[in-house]
């Protein structure tokens, strides 16, 4: 820790407190203190039965329901990182990268005062490249239809199904013209 002055320790000691005391009011007031494995969902929702909700309304419980586990686990895992923090301020490593042992710069320390990592070897956070299983069994989209578009065109698709009819006019009566004395269905147009 000989990189960070006594000031930036305190600053920094101070802003993960402050966000653990956040993150903390944050599951007492909601009282989601161990919800990820408390309640059923009909709990959750203070519905009596689901025999007279409509299967939307069942689907937006359910994920609504997701929605908050996900976001209690994101914090729930913020919060371990700032007490691990902690302790590594006590221990007398704070700031200093777990992989490479080189000292991590006070501004990332700012930015992210919880981290144990320096930028060069910080852990990747891309999305996984895993695809649905779904994909395995849809079927290829038929030819003609998204890049390949333009290859085809001037090929009859939806996009031209107006221009192929326009040419049959209208449904509309000689009557219901915009012009005035029209007497055939062509001349309305």
């Amino acid at each position: 820790m000989s990189h960070l002055s006594s000031a930036q320790l305190q600053e920094l000691k101070h802003t993960l407190l402050e966000e653990k005391k956040e993150l903390e009011h944050h599951f007492i007031t909601n009282g989601e203190e161990d919800a990820s494995h408390g309640e059923s969902l009909t709990d959750s929702t203070g519905d009596l039965s689901t025999v007279d909700n409509h299967p939307a309304d069942q689907g937006t419980d359910v994920f609504e329901r997701e929605r908050d586990l996900a976001v209690n686990n994101t914090l729930n895992d913020e919060l371990d990182q700032i007490n691990a923090a902690l302790k590594r301020m006590e221990k007398g490593n704070y700031g200093i990268c777990e992989v490479c042992g080189q000292d991590i710069p006070f501004e990332r320390l700012q930015a992210i005062p919880f981290t144990a990592f320096c930028v060069d070897d910080s852990p990747e956070q891309s999305l996984r490249d895993d695809r649905p299983v779904e994909e395995q069994v849809m079927t290829p989209p038929p030819s003609g239809a998204g890049e390949g578009r333009q290859e085809h065109d001037r090929r009859f698709d939806d996009a031209d199904a107006w221009e192929a009819v326009e040419d049959y006019g209208t449904s509309n009566s000689p009557a219901m013209a915009a012009k005035r004395d029209v007497e055939d269905y062509d001349d309305g147009m």
